[in-house]
């Protein structure tokens, strides 16, 4: 086998197992409520594969008059408008409070944050994140709340999936088998 044949089937090996890129959803506080709404189906998962979630904190949605503006960690604080958030309020103002949390389908979480469901298994996501997934499925996103009849806004998210674990034992095993064909390929080089 050609040296370059081998590099070509690396590169490949690479660009099959690389993590995907990145999908944006828009994750709806009504329409995606919790409470009164639907899960946005988002990316198909198998069970132990990774994901990640990152949205910006600058991005919010709300769950009605002041003070209820959040980011998808949800309102679990004192919140003051800034010049870069999309809250649309004077800088200063205080836009978000703590509201506790919210206990539906065996989660409690904070209000206005992000939770995702897998096969009935419901999790806070937040705003940004790392997670594991618990089964083969695919994974939808709610506005975490108890009434979705005065929520308003909207936060994109990114998610990516990292291959799971056979993936990349596929591509060790290809590596491992390209080394073996150059180490077979002995080349002798004899000076006169």
């Amino acid at each position: 086998m050609k040296l370059s044949h081998l590099a070509c089937c690396a590169v490949a090996a690479l660009t099959i197992t690389a993590p995907a890129a990145a999908q944006t959803f828009v994750v709806d506080a009504m329409a995606n409520s919790s409470s009164g709404g639907a899960g946005l189906a988002s990316v198909a998962l198998i069970a132990g594969q990774t994901f990640t979630i990152s949205s910006s904190t600058d991005d919010l949605w709300s769950a009605g008059p002041l003070p209820r503006y959040s980011d998808a960690n949800g309102l679990t604080g004192d919140r003051w408008a800034t010049a870069t958030d999309d809250s649309g309020q004077a800088v200063g103002t205080q836009i978000g409070a703590n509201f506790g949390l919210w206990s539906q389908n065996s989660l409690s979480a904070a209000y206005g944050s992000l939770v995702g469901e897998l096969n009935g298994v419901y999790m806070l996501l937040g705003a940004n994140g790392s997670f594991v997934a618990s089964s083969s499925g695919t994974l939808n996103l709610y506005y975490w709340d108890s009434n979705n009849g005065d929520n308003f806004g909207t936060i994109a998210f990114d998610i990516s999936a990292v291959p799971e674990p056979a993936a990349w034992g596929m591509m060790i095993g290809g590596f491992g088998l390209a080394g073996m064909a150059v180490r077979r390929r002995r080349v002798t080089v004899a000076f006169a």
